[in-house]
């Protein structure tokens, strides 16, 4: 039977039990002299984990949805294709209107069809975590590809590699939502830290 057990390396190399749970189980389910095959994996601070869901609030908190039932990409697209048919002749400016009225309908007809911005923090999260660059490419049956968020359970990521995650996100909330409300990085975590002192 697997147990889980929670050790401590002291300086000479010996491992310790960390909990008295583990304690008990190693002198009561495990003989003397038994060879024990383990994968070993250093836990992750809990208080810098709560630390970093903080900052993912903070952020959360601050952020507004603009842009409306029209992905970004689309707007791209149809502008883009606007000034393509301008290139053969046509009115450049002329298209470009053309293009943001069409837009303006889709937009009209999709918001009748009950299509509403909504904030999400799943999504609002993975987004982050994406743009931190810890995700995983997945190639779609359609061929297209999709930016997966990596996952940041404790068992599936390292202190060293969440650590690198925080600075990531950061670096990101920074760009994209967090330098709108406070003057420096440091402001933003301290306002974090106080999130997260409110929180419990």
């Amino acid at each position: 039977m697997a147990h889980e057990l929670q050790l401590i390396k002291q300086s000479s190399g010996i491992l310790i039990p960390a909990t008295p749970e583990t304690s008990d189980i190693l002198q009561s389910k495990i003989k003397l002299g038994a060879v024990l095959v383990a994968e070993f994996r250093q836990v992750r601070n809990p208080a810098f984990h709560r630390r970093f869901f903080a900052l993912l609030n903070l952020g959360f908190e601050y952020w507004e949805p603009t842009g409306g039932a029209i992905s970004s990409n689309e707007r791209k697209l149809v502008t883009g294709y606007a000034k393509f048919l301008a290139a053969f002749g046509g009115n450049e400016g002329a298209l470009l209107d053309a293009a943001e009225r069409y837009l303006e309908q889709v937009a009209s007809r999709r918001i009748t069809n009950g299509i509403s911005l909504c904030k999400s923090f799943d999504a609002y999260r993975a987004w982050v975590i994406v743009e931190s660059g810890h995700y995983d490419a997945i190639q779609l049956p359609d061929g297209t590809l999709r930016k997966h968020p990596r996952s940041i359970a404790f068992a599936n990521m390292d202190e060293t590699e969440f650590q690198q995650l925080y600075k990531a996100a950061l670096d990101v909330l920074w760009r994209w939502v967090l330098s709108r409300a406070f003057k420096t990085q440091r402001e933003a975590e301290n306002a974090a830290s106080q999130l997260m002192s409110f929180a419990g």
